[in-house]
């Protein structure tokens, strides 16, 4: 099998049809647009990873009044990173966004190396990120191969395979490479990634409104929806765990900070325990006297490998002692500026003053940060 199909337009047809609808058709208003800068494509690439245009947008401004320059974001506290990226989801993502910044100002002056290979060396940032890096800031030629434009490259030339397997993923860089033009890179990059984004979709693509439904082999066997084909399925496991709402005489409920790496890394969350028994021995040791009230319902959180059923249990304690560096009270009527996951932060919302109402969940498709 070659390493790519035959195009189906030549490079110029391809790139003058594409630049055609997106002068029309295209988005030319979103916030990263104005003002380009690498640092600010670089924020916007990360969080658009896995996650919708309409979903990123408030983050991104937040993000931005907040940490408006790489050293700014440099030397924040990651608990900070942390709690402006909460229900942002995919959590790795803000970590190796603040490890990249350190790197930045420490190795190039807070300068971004406008270098695919030296960008790609940085936490978090990919060969895509890096070409969409590069060629968004500073117009110079850089191929990009996002999830928009997988698709869409899958599509036109009804290419056969999940394109996580290398062999699939190496045929759509080199058609990628192949289209990828040598001038008007800022508009051409932002709209091969809006034709996936907003005609080619996953689920519904509109051929109807395509500027290539004439020669997509994928719309000419009535197979849209089968390209690119999808990731092999697995079953998901589920696995439980209890939570602890252990609340003072203040009302303030206890957290505690997640390992740097693996599961919520980096987060506050509530002490989690595998069952009943493991959850009342820890309070007998670390807070006596304290008196366990009826657990909430359970409910499941989804992650991309597994499913985890999550109990609330309630408990009061009138005091804990030696809280220590990893662990924290928290007022939920007066919250910290402190990253939760996802589903700690919707049962701390959901604290009456004196109970838990509304009962979260269920989430779905959270991935699993390495």
């Amino acid at each position: 099998m070659s390493e790519m199909p035959s195009p189906v337009l030549s490079a110029a047809e391809f790139q003058r049809r594409l630049l055609a609808w997106f002068d029309v058709h295209g988005r030319h208003d979103l916030p990263w647009q104005q003002e380009r800068t690498p640092y600010r494509v670089w924020v916007s690439e990360i969080m658009l990873q896995q996650t919708q245009v309409a979903t990123v947008i408030p983050y991104f401004e937040r993000f931005m009044a907040r940490f408006p320059t790489v050293r700014e974001l440099a030397v924040a506290h990651q608990d900070e990173v942390l709690h402006l990226w909460t229900g942002l989801g995919y959590y790795a993502r803000g970590r190796n966004l603040h490890k990249a910044a350190g790197v930045l100002l420490d190795e190039h002056g807070g300068d971004f190396p406008m270098d695919a290979e030296a960008l790609a060396a940085l936490p978090g940032i990919g060969r895509s990120t890096a070409g969409a890096i590069i060629a968004q800031s500073s117009g110079e030629r850089a191929v990009i191969l996002d999830g928009n434009v997988k698709r869409s490259l899958a599509r036109l030339h009804a290419v056969e395979g999940w394109p996580g397997r290398p062999a699939v993923e190496r045929r759509l860089w080199a058609l990628a490479e192949h289209y990828t033009p040598h001038e008007r890179l800022v508009d051409y990059t932002q709209a091969v990634m809006d034709l996936g984004a907003t005609l080619c979709r996953r689920g519904t693509p509109e051929c109807g409104r395509c500027p290539f439904a004439d020669v997509c082999l994928a719309h000419a066997r009535g197979a849209e929806r089968r390209f690119p084909e999808s990731k092999p399925k697995k079953s998901l496991p589920t696995r439980t765990t209890r939570m602890l709402l252990l609340r003072d005489a203040r009302g303030r409920v206890l957290l505690e900070q997640r390992p740097a790496s693996g599961l919520w890394g980096g987060l506050w969350s509530l002490p989690q325990f595998d069952d009943e028994a493991a959850l009342t021995a820890w309070l007998d040791s670390h807070a006596p006297g304290s008196a366990i009230e009826s657990a909430g319902a359970p409910f499941l959180h989804v992650f991309s490998h597994f499913r985890l059923e999550i109990t609330p249990q309630p408990a009061r304690v009138e005091r804990l002692d030696a809280v220590g560096e990893t662990r924290r009270w928290y007022d939920p009527e007066n919250p910290d500026a402190v990253g939760l996951a996802a589903p700690v932060k919707s049962l701390l919302t959901s604290l009456a003053p004196l109970a838990l109402d509304a009962p979260p969940g269920p989430y779905t498709h959270e991935e699993i940060d390495p």
